[in-house]
């Protein structure tokens, strides 16, 4: 999936914008589609694998009563979940910038920088769905998340148009989400430059990791309790 949005936007489109202005230069479609991306890949590993995997696992095969039989918290259970979900966004966004690497679309040597970025990026969102993981009742309940959160989030983080285009409130809105976070701090390093405010955008993005996290371990306690 995130292939097919760099090939038919990145590609497509691009061939149709040429390039977009960004930080004072003008920036190649392909390159801005990229590193927005491939953030908004980061997001949606680790968002289905905490709810769509971690909700099989706890509801409907109840693999997480048997663990708890042996001497493990429930804590111990879910932060399993959460760093799992955060490990598997990690593969997917490595195998994909491995892929941007070949089509040659950045060069910077910046981007070894990118993967820990969406290592928190994969926290904060595994964080996130596994409080509607401890609120759903059955499968359908994660459509809400999905449609009233994630994809509005997708569209005004600046993935595919700089949020300069907003309307003024949303771009003042949207420069708090979390997606807009990861997209602020690596896009500059496909660009090559260190990115501006980079530690407000890091404590920004680990301050909604640790407050989604409290508020899903609490849930999922209270969940367990009834």
């Amino acid at each position: 999936e995130p292939l097919m949005w760099l090939v038919a936007f990145g590609y497509g489109l691009g061939a149709l914008v040429g390039s977009v202005p960004l930080g004072g230069q003008q920036v190649p479609y392909i390159l801005f589609l990229a590193s927005g991306s491939i953030c908004m890949s980061a997001m949606n590993a680790a968002t289905f694998e905490a709810l769509y995997s971690a909700f099989s696992r706890m509801h409907v095969q109840k693999t997480w009563d048997s663990i708890m039989n042996a001497p493990i918290a429930l804590r111990d259970v879910l932060l399993a979940e959460m760093l799992w979900a955060a490990f598997k966004s990690l593969f997917a966004v490595t195998a994909i910038l491995g892929v941007m690497l070949a089509l040659d679309i950045s060069r910077s040597p910046m981007l070894v920088l990118v993967l820990p970025i969406l290592l928190l990026a994969g926290i904060t969102f595994s964080c996130m769905a596994l409080i509607f993981n401890a609120l759903a009742k059955g499968y359908d309940f994660f459509t809400y998340y999905f449609t009233l959160f994630l994809t509005p989030m997708m569209f005004l983080s600046g993935v595919f148009f700089p949020r300069e285009n907003l309307p003024q409130l949303l771009q003042h809105a949207s420069a708090w989400l979390p997606l807009t976070q990861a997209v602020e701090l690596v896009r500059p390093l496909f660009m090559g430059c260190w990115p501006a405010d980079a530690l407000l955008h890091f404590l920004v993005l680990a301050a909604y990791a640790a407050l989604a996290w409290s508020i899903a371990l609490a849930l999922t306690r209270r969940r367990f309790r009834a």
